[in-house]
């Protein structure tokens, strides 16, 4: 049996005639009668029957008809997509920090959309940790991922994006309040909020930490920098996290870093083992331009 014998079981099922079903599929009876007889053969149980000059099913074939439908209208729509995305058309998997989000991701996608509006591409979002993201990057998950700079020995492709300033913040009523800027050195003695050791952004702010001779006593860690903001308004310590516009909106101090120097990177990265549509290989160019056209 295979998938050309489904496809003439399927028509004679329709047709329920010999030479006419042979003939809408442009092969000769005898062809069509063999492949029938090969499927009963294989399956040891009659699926058509005389009916004065038509054929019709039996009940084991009414049985398989259902099944040979079902399977070809899977493999059909299968087939669909992915000469959809041979056109350069189907779904362009996405996997971002969460604060990438907010703004980058949506403005990124919507004008890669504009630009190309004329082809049927959709793209699915998922946000996590850099950690999650870089290991369903490589069980191929998605085909890029944004997040923080992956680990050399991963051997995957990353180019920087797009950069983000770190701020630290502290409590209204800290005593560092009062201040605008601040070196990191200056927050040393003061308990800290800090990410966990699944972010990305943690081995920034450490060696940050590092470079001015010390890291601050941690009174708690969690995952999401939203959260972070969120227990320094309620008194837990200071922290270093990226700028979001929600800080202004909470009860902290927003404080511009002087000292060390830093650069914090967003970066694309991309699994080279892995096969790439033909509308994923235009959404990198078109984010590899943007970025080196300093857009």
């Amino acid at each position: 049996m295979n998938l050309d014998h489904l496809r003439y079981f399927v028509k004679l099922a329709e047709v329920r005639h010999y030479t006419r079903a042979a003939e809408q599929l442009g092969i000769s009876q005898p062809s069509l009668s063999h492949a029938i007889n090969q499927i009963e053969a294989e399956l040891g149980v009659p699926l058509f029957e005389k009916s004065g000059r038509n054929t019709t099913l039996t009940r084991f074939g009414e049985e398989f008809l259902e099944c040979a439908e079902n399977s070809l209208s899977v493999l059909d729509a299968g087939i669909e997509t992915l000469q959809r995305y041979g056109r350069g058309e189907g779904v362009i998997r996405l996997g971002f920090l969460r604060t990438l989000g907010v703004d980058y991701i949506p403005k990124l996608t919507s004008d890669f959309l504009l630009a190309g509006s004329e082809d049927n591409v959709q793209f699915s979002f998922h946000s996590g940790l850099t950690s999650e993201l870089l290991e369903d990057l490589l069980q191929r998950k998605y085909d890029f991922v944004f997040c923080s700079e992956p680990d050399h020995a991963m051997g995957l492709n990353a180019v920087a994006v797009e950069s983000q300033e770190l701020v630290v913040i502290v409590p209204r009523e800290h005593p560092l309040a009062w201040k605008d800027s601040i070196s990191l050195a200056e927050t040393l003695s003061y308990p800290a909020v800090c990410f966990s050791e699944g972010s990305g952004l943690r081995k920034v702010v450490d060696r940050m930490y590092d470079s001015v001779g010390g890291r601050p006593v941690s009174v708690v860690e969690t995952e999401e920098d939203e959260v972070i903001a969120g227990l320094v308004a309620s008194g837990f310590g200071t922290a270093v996290v990226p700028y979001m516009d929600m800080l202004e909106k909470l009860d902290v101090k927003v404080l511009k870093i002087t000292d060390p120097p830093y650069s914090r990177n967003f970066y694309m990265v991309q699994n080279d083992s892995a096969f790439l549509t033909t509308a994923a290989q235009r959404f990198r160019s078109f984010v590899l331009g943007r970025t080196f056209a300093g857009k």
